[in-house]
């Protein structure tokens, strides 16, 4: 099997995921998961489409992570892990997609207005 790659966003991250046989090995920036994401419901975002479809030891994940939190980083990455599973295998993705990993999460933070503290907050009125 050659390898499959695949693209996720979420917020300001992208994960480019680079799929291949092997035996469960996740390595993102070149650091091992736990390493990169010490944080256990982190990893279990992850880990969600490998584990929906139990081929969590069957595939070697290679992803470059960029830009964003944390939490935008693990759910591009779990994006970009659905997407490659469904190239893989497309008999896949109605379980996937039942499930929402293989919805782009549109959301982005809204720009600062001008004459506004913040997006949408307004200065305090005063009458007098």
């Amino acid at each position: 099997m050659e390898v499959v790659n695949a693209l996720g966003r979420r917020k300001a991250a992208v994960a480019r995921v680079f799929v291949k046989e092997g035996e469960g090995k996740i390595t993102i920036n070149k650091r091992d998961l736990e390493a990169y994401f010490p944080s256990s419901i982190l990893q279990y975002i992850v880990k969600q489409p490998l584990n929906t479809l139990g081929v969590a030891e069957k595939y070697d994940i290679q992803a470059n992570l960029d830009g964003g939190g944390f939490k935008g980083q693990a759910e591009a990455l779990r994006l970009a892990i659905a997407r490659a599973l469904v190239k893989i295998n497309p008999e896949d993705k109605p379980a996937l997609k039942a499930e929402g990993f293989l919805t782009r999460d549109a959301r982005e933070v809204e720009r600062k207005k001008p004459g506004r503290p913040k997006a949408r907050k307004r200065f305090q009125f005063s009458k007098r």
